[in-house]
């Protein structure tokens, strides 16, 4: 059986000799929800589909067709969608494994993209997005209901930009740049939380402090886990020209590796700043702690000389016994006297550490 975990369902345990492209779905995973956004330059229509059948005359009407799919829940409504899109059966089995890594695949009759988007609920929880990219249509899998494609949405709603006026490798092309930009605020309140920190240990820092830099810097280790494969996969698809998408669109998926780029090396820039922190922090404590090794150094080092003296005239000789048995112990001042070389030789250890600037 699979679990709800914080990167998705996981996949269940398949028994060994299992044939490929066996779907092996959570019986709690969200039942299949469709929506779909038909549009051209000249207009546009959004239907909830309550079948798969249901999509063909949408399919046939219009230029682009956009099936959006919230949960895996269903496995037949799943079979069906492959069907009517010739989805590969190995395909359909990386769509319901939610651990895939980010990738780029390319067939015969569509493209296939696999991304780790953050939840629209927890943006530092990823799930899988998957889409499929043919002429004429994107179909896209989401692991439950919940992204960032409102202002897409919006856009073809409303006809800005040139969602409406391009094909589907330009909508494709909105979906992953989009995937990427729910980035960029996760890595700005990492660097505050880092700022913060910053001030933290340059200032009074605590044992919590190094619990926190821990946790930052594990966050920042998973985000550079997910923004390291869009990378590779933004830059395969770039390196390996397919058929789906056209030198246009290609220009606008360069701009998604810049930003890529900028989000990588925020990221590792910031790794570096809480790996230094954590030095610092160490440093501080040290340096902490070799001040009160000093202070209590230079107070035994004073008390020493101190007790060897008390030490000395604490022994029990008896000075009637002769005149070599501590003969000061008859003396009139002999106790005023203890006292002022004791007094004398504390000072003179005070005055002697502050000029070699021990204290």
């Amino acid at each position: 059986m699979g679990r709800q975990t914080k990167s998705g369902w996981e996949r269940r345990a398949v028994a060994p000799g299992t044939a490929p492209g066996t779907l092996n779905i959570d019986p709690a995973a969200p039942r299949p929800v469709l929506r779909a956004f038909a549009f051209g330059p000249d207009g546009f229509t959004e239907e909830d589909i309550g079948e798969p059948t249901e999509l063909e005359p949408l399919l046939e009407s219009w230029p682009v067709v956009w099936i959006n799919v919230d949960g895996w829940g269903d496995e037949a409504v799943l079979r069906r969608l492959a069907e009517m899109f010739h989805l590969h059966r190995l395909v359909l089995e990386d769509v319901v494994s939610a651990n895939q890594r980010p990738k780029v695949e390319a067939y015969d009759e569509h493209l296939f993209v696999v991304l780790q988007m953050p939840r629209a609920d927890d943006a530092e929880v990823t799930e899988q997005l998957s889409i499929f990219v043919g002429p004429g249509f994107v179909l896209s899998f989401q692991e439950r209901q919940g992204d960032w494609f409102d202002p897409i949405r919006e856009r073809i709603r409303h006809g800005r930009g040139l969602v409406r006026r391009a094909g589907s490798d330009y909508l494709a092309y909105t979906l992953i740049d989009a995937v990427i930009d729910a980035d960029f605020p996760i890595v700005e309140q990492l660097g505050d939380e880092l700022e913060v920190l910053d001030e933290e240990v340059l200032g009074s820092p605590e044992t919590e402090t190094v619990a926190k830099l821990h946790a930052l810097k594990r966050r920042l280790i998973g985000l550079r886990r997910a923004v390291g494969p869009h990378r590779e996969a933004i830059n395969a698809l770039l390196r390996d020209s397919s058929q789906f998408i056209t030198p246009e669109t290609a220009v606008y998926l360069r701009d998604c590796y810049d930003h890529l780029l900028r989000l990588t090396e925020r990221v590792e820039i910031h790794r570096e700043q809480c790996s230094d922190l954590m030095g610092t922090y160490l440093s501080i404590v040290s340096n902490r702690m070799n001040d009160v090794m000093r202070v209590l150094t230079v107070i035994a080092s004073i008390f020493i000389p101190l007790t060897f003296l008390a030490g000395i005239y604490g022994m029990n000789f008896n000075p009637e016994a002769g005149p070599l048995n501590m003969p000061e112990l008859n003396w009139r001042w002999g106790y005023p006297v203890f006292w002022g070389v004791i007094v004398a030789m504390a000072v003179g250890l005070l005055a002697y550490f502050k000029r070699k600037r021990w204290l």
